[in-house]
């Protein structure tokens, strides 16, 4: 059975969303690590920016969970300011390498564990993110995400979600060849890459999501919602839960 589901881009059958999951199998721990290693200058600036907006939101007194926090590059500056971060993945080799780097004077706790199925009780956290364009590379049903995510999180507390702005389409392009010639993806597909889907001929693909797909997306839930656009660079979609 297949389920129509419509955001922008992603407008699919359900049974492509249950696709083998590329970061967790083919591109986690030091190929990921490399990734981030090898941006260009603008890119690096893309995502400290988006670093900092996340820490602008939340307070001393947050604990915040992390999805999708790969080998903790984000959730390691997050404790740096929140009470306590919880960081989770899909994949076991990005966790491992998470718990290896966990050096903080307040360690990160870290799970293997889906983003579709929080093992966490209701309410339980004050900021819950999932930046970077996770949205698109979880390869799951969006609502599922958002409505485990606001589950999660208590009443007055907010979901963070981000995709990359339509304005930095040419950066981000950019950064995927560098990652292909690095061996890190497959070689991109020219003829498919275009309006904000980058595909590689090995099987990867990512998306978008736009301020009007997250308004679209928000629409199905009880929150208030705001969109920020950070740098140039990050869509910000914040949901408020009520």
């Amino acid at each position: 059975m297949s389920v129509k589901v419509k955001f922008g881009l992603w407008t699919t059958q359900k049974k492509d969303f249950i696709m083998e999951n590329y970061y967790s199998e083919k591109l986690n721990s030091n190929k990921l690590m490399r990734c981030y290693e090898v941006a260009p200058d603008r890119v690096k600036q893309f995502l400290e920016e988006e670093t900092g907006f996340v820490l602008k939101r939340i307070g001393e007194n947050d604990i915040v969970l992390d999805l999708g926090c790969g080998y903790g590059r984000v959730s390691t500056r997050l404790i740096e300011k929140a009470k306590q971060v919880v960081g989770i993945d899909i994949s076991e080799e990005n966790i491992r390498l998470a718990k290896e780097q966990n050096n903080c004077s307040r360690p990160v706790d870290y799970f293997v564990m889906d983003a579709s199925d929080l093992k966490f009780p209701n309410n339980f956290f004050d900021v819950t993110i999932c930046i970077q364009n996770g949205i698109s590379a979880f390869k799951i049903d969006p609502v599922q995400l958002i409505s485990e995510a606001l589950r999660v999180t208590r009443k007055n507390g907010i979901v963070l979600v981000s995709s990359y702005s339509e304005l930095f389409w040419n950066e981000r392009l950019k950064w995927f060849k560098v990652q292909a010639d690095e061996g890190l993806i497959g070689e991109i597909d020219n003829n498919l890459t275009k309006e904000g889907i980058i595909v590689c001929k090995d099987g990867f693909k990512a998306v978008t999501f736009t301020k009007n797909d997250f308004i679209e997306l928000a629409a199905s839930f009880n929150v208030e919602v705001k969109i920020f656009e950070v740098d140039n660079s990050s869509v910000f979609c914040e949901m408020k839960k009520r």
